[in-house]
């Protein structure tokens, strides 16, 4: 009977409980869509914030802060300590490795063109490595995304240098000059422009600041881009205070200051984009939930209403208050269940192409995220129906037998 009576509701009230049910699918159909894309926006944002450049910063255990003004560099060059150019490879060695995205090594040396000090920074250009069975190209080109070049890259091997823009200005440089270092001529291959330092320097292969600093097979300072994890309070945890999993956690985490130096401006910046992300999609998801339980309660009141005859029926021939609360409650369950499972399907359609537009790849909806949002379709359910279900579990059989209810 009470299978029946519930078949029976949706079979009279088809249309009512139609407009309902796509009010709760369109809720649910926007929060599983945030949600799916919540759980993988993480890695999609830091890829995209690749395109920013480096976010990690590389240097010795003992080393102290480089000072440069105007471009030179004004530390001594006995100062400090360098790292092995021989290791660099091992980067792509770490057990993360294939969240390196490039990495650039640096060493800065001063030296004197045409009267004036300058700043020969010697790096990557596009320099191809090899470790163990993978190969990769790695440097400036991919590290420094924005760096623009009025002419051409020096290729790694060659003599050919890069002049930043306010320097090639102040000497009146063009690409194509040769211009003197250390008694040797090198071609200018191209104008470096970045709009940071780089512009009052000289760009050169390393191997060229290598034989001008005389510290053959040594580096200052590598910058890496890799996609990391943004800073969350887990990663904020003092190590020293971390033990067994977790610490083994915290360290196994792609976090950038679990295994180096983050440049903070960048680190922090993501996590400042993913936080309000994050905090956008939980209000659209709420406001699409809220909308929907609206809907419920606007369609539950005007069933309540339409149905006190059947229900003081009910309460007349013995049913309790109880018995009436299950009928509508279980009306409402099946309502959330069916158009949950419609919404979670238009949701994971909505979430890829939410990666495919924004992204430029596939975002999904993992199965297992379906109990969940059923949850959430029962719950907006239930909200929704809470009022109307007061009432008719409240309704006098006599008054509304006699037509007064």
């Amino acid at each position: 009977m009470f299978v029946r009576l519930v078949y029976e509701s949706f079979r009279r009230q088809r249309r009512r409980k139609l407009l309902a049910g796509i009010a709760i699918a369109l809720g649910v159909s926007v929060a599983t869509a945030m949600i799916a894309v919540a759980n993988d926006i993480g890695d999609k944002v830091s890829r995209e914030l690749r395109a920013y450049g480096a976010n990690i910063l590389v240097t010795p255990q003992d080393d102290t802060l480089d000072l440069e003004v105007g471009g030179v560099n004004l530390k001594p060059p006995s100062d400090g300590a360098y790292l092995s150019e021989a290791d660099l490879p091992k980067i792509k060695g770490m057990f993360w490795r294939n969240n390196i995205v490039a990495f650039a090594p640096q060493l800065p040396v001063n030296a004197t063109v045409t009267g004036q000090e300058v700043t020969v920074v010697g790096t990557y250009f596009a320099k191809r490595f090899s470790y163990g069975k993978q190969e990769y190209v790695s440097g400036a080109i991919k590290t420094f995304p924005w760096w623009k070049v009025d002419g051409t890259w020096p290729a790694d091997n060659s003599e050919d240098v890069l002049v930043g823009e306010r320097l090639a200005q102040r000497m009146q440089i063009r690409s194509g000059s040769q211009i003197p270092l250390a008694g040797k001529l090198h071609r200018v291959a191209g104008i470096l422009s970045t709009a940071g330092a780089e512009d009052d320097q000289i760009v050169a292969p390393l191997p060229v600041a290598q034989r001008l600093s005389g510290r053959t097979g040594s580096v200052r300072r590598v910058y890496v881009s890799a996609i990391t994890k943004p800073e969350d309070d887990f990663a904020k945890r003092d190590p020293k205070t971390l033990s067994g999993a977790v610490y083994d956690r915290w360290y196994c985490s792609p976090y950038a200051q679990s295994h180096a130096e983050p440049i903070r401006q960048v680190s922090q910046n993501e996590g400042v984009v993913l936080n309000r992300i994050t905090g956008l999609m939980l209000l659209v998801s709420l406001a699409a939930l809220l909308a929907s339980a609206l809907a419920v309660a606007s369609g539950m009141a005007t069933t309540v209403l339409e149905r006190r005859a059947e229900i003081g029926l009910m309460k007349a021939l013995g049913a309790r208050r109880s018995a009436v609360a299950r009928l509508f409650l279980a009306e409402s369950v099946l309502l959330a269940v069916l158009s949950g499972s419609v919404g979670f399907a238009a949701g994971s359609i909505l979430a890829r192409h939410i990666g495919l537009a924004i992204f430029g790849s596939q975002i999904s909806a993992q199965p297992v995220l379906l109990p969940f949002v059923l949850l959430i379709a029962i719950g907006v359910t239930f909200a929704g129906s809470a009022l109307a279900i007061r009432r008719a579990v409240s309704l006098d059989p006599a008054y509304v037998l006699r037509g007064e209810g």
